[in-house]
């Protein structure tokens, strides 16, 4: 394809590097409870044990994820220290790698400017930037996912044996990152080219039974681990049963029998379930990507040979069969966000007909203003407690730009619309990372409370926590052990005197059983990963927030 001249691209870059920025503005704010903090705290708690092979949390065996993005963090544990940045900063790496791959896949099949355009879409999708502040298994995976993919395509594109090596290794992290499912995508993608392309000879060529092994022998590390913790020993009790098999839950119950509803993690699925995500997880261009869907799908159908169906095969079949799920969470979907990218950005940078342009430019604009009114109204209602002259500043500034930018581009460009939806994403995304979010996490009483306690805690006396639904910032912000009791504060104490943090009613509870109890702090407790209107109202929040204390127990 022609390449654009070079004064229509070399702005992009601008963009991404900010693009970049963005997506680690979040960096430094607290984990987000229950995942993002239980994550963490098995992390850490592999750098205490010193010990790599098996998961605990609580003292107790885990077993739900596998292990890479555990070791990865670990490592980062290891060489920061503890803290919400060390925490976090790798899978922003990862992410942002994927990001890298994004564009070297969109270059090989696309253009230059397509390939830009795709990773500023990516990087600016909503789902994407609140992955990588609420930080799991997705930011990880998708970086992995899109390198396995643009690897097995030099693979096949180019006979490399290194390329189906590189191409292996990175599949290999993602099934450790996630399970087995990692393999739909990337097969997905794949496979759907070659068969609807019908090149039937390279589709059952031997390199791929060669990557299968390579594939397996990668993973021998993540199978040895689940062996020596649960398969050796099955005396333990895990999910309420005793000998249950760490290879066959990785292999199967983790991920298919989530899928067929069989295994000990249970769902209740909704085939519209990931439409309507979508709808907001891709925004500012999920109206945009609909479109590009429908016209790629449309007009692929009449000329099959001389498209690539890499991007919409593995897009495609992953949602579908996700939709088919019984166990659907929102985040499932980030891992396909790089091929939605490049669907999108290969339509916007093809729009030719001017009347399809004005179409999409007054919907988007539609859009635009929406989304400045809802955060209008969130910031009305909310009454943020971190909103600082700076981030107003840094807000404004992008309004400015909001309104000066697009008009530098005609009306029948989409660059005009393109511009507009991608500066309209940086005053969302600002806005929530440097004050919502920030004030937000306040209301996580748990890590406000252990670092409360870090700086007042002088005598190093121990620490009791009442067991709550996402008692894990404590456990991971605390500079120190502690000791875990039920929730109606029975179990075993040590001698005071001692710190006690929990409810109200459950400190009071300690002053009725004969302790003296004496206040030191006080918290207020949501579970700010499950927002509902009456909280984020200040109005008739008070209602909906749980009183927690810090006491001192002699």
């Amino acid at each position: 394809m022609q390449q654009p001249p070079a004064d229509r691209t070399k702005w992009l870059y601008l963009f991404i590097g900010l693009a970049v920025l963005l997506n680690f503005s979040g960096l430094f704010i607290p984990i987000l409870a229950p995942d993002g903090t239980l994550y963490a705290v098995i992390a850490k708690t592999m750098v205490q044990r010193n010990d790599y092979v098996q998961l605990f949390v609580h003292n107790a065996d885990w077993l739900d994820k596998p292990h890479f993005p555990f070791w990865v963090t670990a490592f980062s544990f290891k060489l920061f220290g503890f803290t919400t940045w060390a925490y976090k900063m790798p899978g922003i790496l990862f992410m942002l790698m994927g990001a890298a791959y994004t564009y070297k896949l969109a270059r090989a099949l696309y253009t230059k400017e397509i390939a830009l355009w795709s990773v500023l879409i990516l990087l600016t999708a909503q789902h994407i930037i609140l992955s990588n502040n609420d930080v799991r298994a997705e930011p990880y995976l998708t970086g992995l996912v899109i390198a396995s993919v643009y690897h097995f395509y030099r693979a096949y594109s180019s006979k490399s044996f290194w390329q189906l090596v590189l191409a292996s290794l990175f599949t290999a992290c993602a099934i450790m990152t996630k399970g087995m499912f990692a393999l739909i995508p990337i097969g997905g993608a794949i496979v759907g080219h070659l068969a609807i392309t019908k090149q039937w000879k390279q589709l059952f060529n031997l390199r791929w039974l060669l990557a299968a092994v390579l594939i397996l022998i990668f993973i021998l590390p993540e199978i040895y681990c689940l062996y020596e913790q649960f398969d050796a020993h099955p005396e333990k009790l895990v999910f309420d049963t005793h000998g249950v098999s760490g290879i066959k839950f990785f292999f199967w119950d983790s991920q298919f029998g989530r899928f067929f509803n069989t295994g000990p993690i249970k769902g209740h699925g909704d085939p519209s379930f990931f439409v309507h995500t979508t709808l907001w997880a891709f925004l500012p261009w999920s109206l945009v990507l609909f479109a590009a869907i429908w016209h790629f799908i449309k007009t692929g159908v009449k000329d099959v040979q001389k498209r690539e169906w890499f991007c919409i095969s593995g897009a495609l079949l992953t949602f579908l069969l996700f939709s088919a799920s019984k166990f659907q969470l929102p985040h499932y979907l980030n891992i396909v966000f790089p091929f939605f990218a490049i669907i999108a950005a290969q339509y916007l940078v093809g729009l030719q007909s001017e009347r399809t342009i004005k179409t999409i430019r007054t919907v988007q604009i539609g859009l635009v203003t929406l989304l400045l009114v809802v955060i209008a109204a969130l910031h009305y209602f909310f009454k943020p407690s971190e909103f600082w002259w700076d981030n107003g500043l840094t807000i404004l500034v992008w309004l400015a730009l909001l309104i000066i930018l697009p008009g530098n581009f005609a009306n029948t460009d989409f660059r005009q619309t393109a511009v507009r939806t991608l500066i309209v994403a940086f005053v969302v995304n600002l806005y929530l990372n440097l004050v919502f979010y920030p004030s937000l996490l306040k209301y996580q009483a748990g890590s406000e409370a252990a670092v409360w306690i870090n700086r007042h805690n002088p005598q190093n006396l121990p620490v009791v926590q009442s067991w709550e639904d996402a008692n894990y910032p404590m456990e991971f912000y605390l500079n120190q052990p502690l000791t875990v009791v039920s929730e109606d504060g029975s179990g075993k104490l040590p001698a005071p005197p001692f710190i006690f943090y929990g409810p109200a009613t459950v400190a009071t509870s300690l002053a009725i059983k004969g302790y003296k109890v004496e206040h030191l702090a006080s918290f207020q407790r949501y579970w700010v990963s499950r927002l509902k209107p009456a909280f984020l109202n200040k109005a008739t929040r008070q209602k909906q927030v749980n009183p927690m204390e810090v006491v001192m127990v002699k």
